[in-house]
């Protein structure tokens, strides 16, 4: 089965000023993301798809050819990830080249392992359309998570609110943005967060660390002290 993954690396972040390429523990942070890409597939099948040209002078320092300059339209804050999967789907196409599925790995995630992007790949089937990270979400809508009503009064989310203990609620799970294995050619007709024959892979808590703001960051570097 042909494999594409795709990492995503714009230039112009801005919760993490430049967070694709900021040394962590020592190394670019894309750095981790292709190690996990280079365990599951050959360099020729990875693509980092960025508008930056000194993320793309450090993604070549570590060996791995860049395909192409992302269009300026595909790199602003209004952008999404979708545009950028299919845009990368395309340029293969066009030279000849097709892929089954679409592995997409962000560089926000510094502790998820190649083993697990493995493991993930594994629960992959063609009946399905995405194979998708998750952890357990810290709040239940059946237990602690309320809305607010037309009259103010908060109400419980979900079930008829007779769940007094969080272990009696069913198990909820979130995206935690590791890891998504998807088919490509549902994703050509169908946008990521649409696809309905998902498959959870779950993760936990550590592996599922996400890097959005600064103190984000200064959290994960003191655990990779703490792991030391």
């Amino acid at each position: 089965m042909n494999t594409l993954v795709i990492i995503p690396a714009r230039g112009g972040s801005k919760g993490i000023p430049r967070k694709n390429i900021k040394l962590f523990d020592g190394k670019p942070l894309i750095y981790y993301t292709i190690d996990c890409a280079r365990a599951i597939c050959s360099d020729v099948d990875i693509c980092v798809s960025t508008d930056d040209a000194e993320i793309i002078s450090v993604v070549e320092q570590y060996g791995l050819q860049v395909p192409f300059v992302r269009p300026a339209e595909l790199a602003t804050d209004a952008a999404g990830t979708y545009e950028v999967l299919l845009h990368a789907l395309d340029f293969y196409e066009k030279k000849g080249v097709y892929y089954d599925r679409v592995v997409l790995l962000q560089n926000t995630s510094p502790f998820r392992t190649p083993q697990q992007v493995k493991e993930a790949l594994e629960l992959y089937r063609k009946d399905v359309d995405m194979v998708v990270s998750v952890k357990e979400c810290a709040a239940n809508p059946y237990y602690c998570v309320f809305e607010e009503n037309r009259e103010g009064f908060l109400n419980i989310c979900k079930g008829d609110g007779n769940i007094f203990r969080r272990q009696d609620a069913p198990k909820v799970y979130e995206y935690n943005g590791a890891i998504y294995v998807m088919n490509a050619s549902v994703l050509k007709t169908t946008h990521m967060h649409k696809m309905q024959k998902r498959i959870k892979y779950v993760m936990d808590d550590l592996s599922s660390f996400d890097l959005d703001t600064m103190w984000d960051w200064k959290m994960a570097e003191m655990i990779t002290r703490e792991k030391k």
